[in-house]
């Protein structure tokens, strides 16, 4: 649905995305993660038609970014919630979206079922007649995404769609695209909120100028050191980490009696492990298998990229 192919914006001598390459399939939700900086509301900008690219591929559903016929068709059939929501004040929120369903082109019965749907869904039909510049913050950020949407998009960008909202507003907003995920839509994230990430994106790719990363959030986690069988015992004796260091294991850490140990794939060692624990004379109480976190991969690949 979405592919880029070494794509890059340079700002005069200031390159903001540096030859990215990447792929978003129909129905996923895709997102970039990166600091402030990175290249994430560049790259959207260019993805949408909002800016031009400098080098490089992209296209929207086999139509070509930055082709003037397919740009149009772009417009289309995506729907956008920026980092500044940009709505008219002066207008009630079911005229806000009432005006861009009809600059969408649809028609009077498609708008009025999908406004209604939409301000429902976002808890907000109450406050369907309510001047949109009395709204708050969280308020203005969902209506924005309702107005995204009026017209039935394939493919959703979203640029920090939960930035500078309260708790509350953020779980609305999060449980909203979790809803829109269920729909199969095509979702393109950006957000440099790592449990928001986690919770809802299928792939993740990190940005940093360059991109340095792309996966799924359990490869990404997987991806940096391993994972790491964690055993507790009655007693850590010298017979058992002697027992231990037999075997071709990356390392082992001994705090009290638990044991952490690195392990490529626990799914294998761990039976031997156990074995050489258990014939060493060796209590296990507990067992379990842990992973670096997705914050330790992320800070780990954007630090590396800044050095």
């Amino acid at each position: 649905m979405i592919e880029a192919i070494n794509l890059t914006k340079r700002f005069g001598n200031l390159t903001a995305v540096d030859g990215i390459s990447f792929q978003v399939d129909e129905g996923e939700v895709f997102g970039l993660l990166g600091p402030n900086g990175a290249g994430k509301t560049t790259t959207v900008r260019m993805l949408c038609c909002l800016i031009s690219k400098s080098g490089g591929e992209a296209r929207i559903a086999g139509y070509e970014v930055g082709k003037d016929p397919d740009s149009l068709e772009i417009r289309r059939l995506i729907g956008l919630v920026p980092d500044n929501v940009g709505l008219y004040d002066d207008l009630s929120a079911y005229d806000n979206l009432d005006f861009y369903g009809k600059l969408y082109e649809c028609t009077e019965e498609k708008r009025k079922a999908n406004i209604q749907r939409l301000l429902t869904m976002l808890g907000l039909w109450e406050k369907k007649d309510v001047l949109v510049g009395t709204f708050s913050k969280g308020m203005k950020q969902k209506l924005a995404i309702a107005r995204a949407l009026v017209h039935d998009p394939k493919v959703l960008f979203m640029d920090e769609p939960t930035a500078n909202l309260d708790p509350e507003s953020s779980k609305t907003v999060r449980d909203f695209i979790l809803d829109l995920k269920k729909e199969k839509r095509t979702i393109f994230l950006n957000t440099h909120n790592l449990d928001e990430a986690q919770r809802i994106c299928d792939r993740i790719g990190i940005l940093n100028i360059k991109l340095v990363a792309v996966g799924t959030p359990q490869d990404l986690e997987r991806s940096l050191s391993g994972r790491k069988t964690v055993i507790t015992l009655k007693e850590a004796s010298k017979e058992v980490l002697a027992a231990l260091k037999q075997l071709p294991l990356e390392d082992i850490t001994v705090d009290g009696n638990t044991l952490t140990i690195g392990v490529s794939n626990p799914e294998e060692q761990n039976a031997a492990i156990m074995e050489a624990i258990v014939k060493a004379g060796g209590q296990v109480i507990s067992v379990n298998i842990t992973s670096s976190s997705l914050e330790d991969v992320y800070l780990k690949l954007v630090r590396r990229t800044d050095s």
